[in-house]
């Protein structure tokens, strides 16, 4: 390809994955690759498994079969970041805000000097403003979820999983949220896979955007999203914002709701 870009390699390659609960499949031969450094978002209807499917790839939930390799590695030979959607039982409350981002680090074994480095990197590409020696119930809820997303990133993961991350937040503390989020994963180029039921979240924060059937769960779509970085609330009002927006409701209407 000459005068072209390369194309990136696939971080994350799932093959003829299945899964099922009481006997009823949910994925039966279900294929992804995810490139290095892409955002993808996984979007579709209330237990269609978008949840399951991260928590397998994960390792916190078994499948039934098929694989899932990480540039050939399973993932017990991978370091995995997980942001969870209820950031209330996530953090550990009798540790401080600065001691559940220091927690996963120290079982890592890093020495103190790198724990305290990668901290204070965080707080400044996180633009954070309030106390990190206070406890988690003395923060807000998006302070709490800010703190979960900064621990998740303290190991440096290969891939980040993000479950519906800001679903219990207001508007407004989302909106923040995200702006901050997307400079910090676009900046360090950290391979990210969201789960959302928001649709203009998934499209705001995705390089790509995987849009699931019903059970047993397939792709209605893959979506490119080429849209220039940073999204600001002012994308959401673009064109291409719209067009795109368009056609997945398009496709969540006619191929996933089947209506």
């Amino acid at each position: 390809m000459s005068g072209g870009i390369a194309p990136r390699e696939t971080a994350l390659s799932i093959r003829g994955l299945r899964k099922a609960f009481g006997g009823q499949p949910v994925y039966d031969g279900f294929d992804l690759d995810v490139r290095r450094g892409d955002i993808l978002a996984i979007f579709g209807p209330n237990g269609c498994g978008k949840s399951t499917l991260i928590n397998m790839a994960a390792g916190l939930l078994p499948h039934d079969g098929g694989e899932i390799l990480f540039d050939g590695r399973t993932v017990a030979d991978v370091r995995v970041g997980y942001v969870f959607q209820n950031y209330r039982e996530a953090l550990f409350p009798w540790r401080r805000a600065a001691d559940n981002i220091r927690y996963p680090m120290r079982r890592l074994g890093l020495p103190a000097a790198e724990i305290e480095r990668r901290l204070e990197r965080l707080s400044a590409d996180f633009r954070v403003r309030f106390d990190l020696n206070r406890y988690p119930y003395e923060l807000s809820g998006g302070q709490q979820q800010l703190v979960s997303i900064m621990r998740s990133l303290a190991i440096e993961p290969e891939v980040l999983f993000l479950d519906e991350p800001f679903s219990a937040l207001d508007y407004e503390t989302t909106l923040s949220l995200r702006a901050l989020l997307q400079d910090v994963l676009k900046g360090r180029e950290v391979t990210s896979i969201l789960v959302s039921h928001d649709l203009e979240e998934s499209i705001v924060l995705a390089d790509r955007l995987l849009m699931l059937t019903r059970r047993p769960t397939s792709v209605a779509d893959d979506v490119p999203i080429p849209l220039p970085w940073p999204r600001t609330p002012e994308t959401l009002g673009e064109a291409g914002f719209v067009a795109i927006k368009t056609r997945c409701l398009r496709v969540f209407t006619e191929a996933v709701a089947g209506a």
